[in-house]
């Protein structure tokens, strides 16, 4: 079975899965999103990462939804997962985002998703991003409220920097349990909050973990010392990138998106690969951006 980490006061599978993409293949093959979610819970997954504004549309909450209710095709799913759901997004016309993280729009968007995944309290909401407009403080004060109020069980808060963090921390204490930044082979500029989250015991959710845009033309190509120690063990560089994820610290659970089986299957296989000091070393240096690539 995959290896499990700690969140808050549970454990959970070392690998989640960011449900992301399972919405944006429904108009091409709903019962595909069913599949991976299965593929998913039989191979051990008990994190499952969804939020309010996931589309494909501007319609809010299609793809907690489509989440829940492929969770629910299965008798004891609902037993032994965590579903991890964010509000503070909006999306306006022509699939357009926005952001919203005042008190109102927090608690009123933390209700809904809860009577959408139809549970007694949501196991962790988290603020999907800070709202420039409104002071962060206010933001987490909602947050604190939705636990206190019992709406949530845990929050967490998304998409910070170190600063934020050190304020969540003061405001929230131990009703903060995970961050969720990016962080890749291509993206490890949130290694400050990472060393924090490990010094806090909070769970750090690595989202787009295989590269995301910045994989555009692989990230195989992108990364290739990451290629070259796949090949080596006759691995995806896709696995690769999640086993480096594992090893860099305690404190982190990837959370790859998939639509298919075959791609939540692959990184769950990845919880299993230890690194040696010669990969771990040669993996240690970030990949150098080609011209015309952020770095």
């Amino acid at each position: 079975m995959i290896p499990t980490r700690r969140l808050g006061d549970q454990q959970v599978s070392a690998v989640g899965m960011g449900s992301m993409t399972l919405t944006q293949t429904l108009d091409k093959d709903p019962a595909q999103g069913v599949q991976t979610v299965h593929a998913a819970l039989d191979a051990g997954i008990t994190l499952f990462d969804t939020a309010d504004s996931y589309g494909p549309t501007g319609e809010m909450g299609v793809n907690e939804l489509a989440l829940i209710r492929a969770l629910r095709t299965r008798p004891d799913a609902l037993e032994r997962v965590v579903i991890a759901t964010k509000g503070g997004h909006t999306r306006g016309p022509n699939a357009t985002w926005w952001v919203d993280g005042s008190p109102k729009h927090i608690a009123s968007a933390a209700r809904a998703s809860l009577q959408r995944l139809g549970l007694e309290a949501l196991p962790l909401y988290q603020l999907h991003r800070p709202d420039v407009r409104v002071p962060f403080a206010d933001s987490l004060g909602a947050l604190r409220a939705l636990v206190d109020d019992g709406i949530a069980l845990r929050v967490g808060i998304s998409n910070v920097d170190h600063d934020q963090l050190d304020t969540a921390i003061e405001i929230l204490g131990d009703r903060l349990v995970s961050v969720q930044n990016e962080y890749s082979p291509l993206e490890r500029s949130n290694e400050a909050i990472l060393r924090l989250c490990e010094q806090r015991g909070i769970t750090f959710l690595a989202w787009g973990p295989l590269g995301g845009m910045r994989a555009a033309k692989g990230l195989g190509a992108a990364a290739p010392a990451f290629q070259q120690a796949a090949e080596r063990r006759g691995i995806s560089v896709q696995q690769m990138a999640v086993a480096w994820l594992l090893s860099i610290s305690d404190a982190i659970i990837p959370i790859p998106g998939a639509s298919r089986p075959e791609s939540i299957q692959s990184s769950v296989g990845a919880a299993s690969i230890e690194l040696d000091e010669r990969e771990r070393e040669e993996l240690a240096v970030p990949p150098v951006p080609t011209e015309g690539e952020q770095p």
